[in-house]
C-alpha cells in the first residue's frame, strides 16, 4: 500500500511541474526596435523577446503599442500583436 501511495505522490508531482511550466506570461508595452534578422523586438522596458517560428513581425516597429504573449521563464514570443 506505501509503494502505491509512494507512486500516486510522484505522479501527482510530475503532473504539477509539467502543467506549471506550461504556463504563460503577456506584457504590453511600446516598441524601442525590432531586428527582423534576429527576430527580436525589445520594448521601451527594456525587455527583450525573440519570435518563434511562425510569429510574423509584420507591422511591428518602433513607437508602436504591442502585446507579447512569452512562454513564463523565457523570453520567447509566442506571439506578438498591434494594440490598435
Amino acid at each position: 500500500m506505501e509503494n502505491t501511495m509512494n507512486k500516486f505522490v510522484a505522479i501527482a508531482f510530475a503532473s504539477a511541474a509539467m502543467i506549471s511550466s506550461a504556463f504563460a506570461g503577456e506584457v504590453s508595452g511600446v516598441v524601442k526596435s525590432v531586428d527582423a534578422a534576429t527576430a527580436t523586438v525589445e520594448l521601451e522596458t527594456g525587455e527583450t523577446f525573440k519570435a518563434a517560428e511562425g510569429v510574423v513581425l509584420g507591422g511591428v516597429e518602433a513607437g508602436k503599442t504591442v502585446t507579447v504573449a512569452f512562454t513564463d521563464g523565457t523570453a520567447d514570443a509566442t506571439a506578438i500583436s498591434i494594440v490598435e
